[in-house]
């Protein structure tokens, strides 16, 4: 799931990874705005807002807003330049580390007491705004641009096209790559989905605790990843 690429990754890889990790971006996505009143997982409104307050001379609010950006954006260079980086000295922890350190950002707002997080707003915000920006940087780099996790707009664009394009392509292998793409991104949506649900319902029942379910599923996915390694490692060598 995070560790194959190029020609060995499979639509199965994708499709683990995507419902994975946005269901975590889901989670985060409710509960951050529950928490802090702002969207935390993409920058569309955040662009929208920054340029209403901008037009009005509301400078203040404006530059609050460019910092929201600028975040998720030092999220996504982080993400990119620890993969590179780790490349060199240890292949086998380029995707390891990054998610880690997510892991450790998420958990540790998630401990957070609702007096703390009320008092800091914005601390909280830029925490979750590089996070995501680190986890949508992540999963384009491991799947090669085919997954996206944070955000829907691109998706359910992309998802129109390709419902359309049923009705004209019937060639066999154009029909398996489109269904194969279609249940990708149906897969990406309906599990951002019931992660939103689960942070919203967590959140009124927990408070921020409920983000300690989006690093425990981060975690689990790693471990998963890990365990199944290191059984096909075993397969391999006794079966050579």
């Amino acid at each position: 799931m995070f560790r194959h690429e190029g020609k060995s990754r499979t639509f199965i890889h994708n499709l683990k990874l995507a419902s994975l990790l946005s269901f975590v971006a889901g989670v985060v996505n409710v509960a951050g705005f529950f928490a802090v009143h702002t969207l935390t997982t993409n920058l569309t409104g955040h662009f929208a807002f920054f340029a209403d307050e901008l037009v009005n001379s509301n400078i203040s609010q404006a530059v609050q807003y460019l910092l929201y950006i600028l975040f998720f954006f030092i999220g996504a260079f982080v993400s990119g330049f620890l993969v590179e980086y780790i490349y060199k000295i240890k292949e086998r922890y380029k995707y390891v580390i990054p998610i880690l350190l997510e892991i450790v950002i998420i958990t540790g707002i998630g401990l957070q007491s609702n007096t703390t997080i009320l008092n800091n707003p914005h601390t909280i915000a830029y925490a979750l705004l590089f996070a995501m920006g680190m986890q949508n940087a992540l999963v384009t780099s491991i799947s090669g641009s085919v997954v996206r996790t944070t955000h829907l707009t691109g998706l359910f664009t992309d998802l129109g096209i390709e419902l359309s394009q049923l009705f004209f392509y019937k060639k066999t292998e154009q029909v398996a790559r489109l269904q194969s793409s279609i249940k990708l991104r149906s897969a990406i949506i309906g599990f951002f989905f019931i992660g939103c649900l689960s942070g919203g319902f967590g959140y009124l029942q927990f408070g921020s605790y409920i983000l300690l379910l989006a690093a425990s599923v981060l975690f689990g996915g790693l471990i998963y990843d890990s365990v199944k390694l290191k059984i096909v490692s075993i397969k391999r060598k006794y079966l050579n």
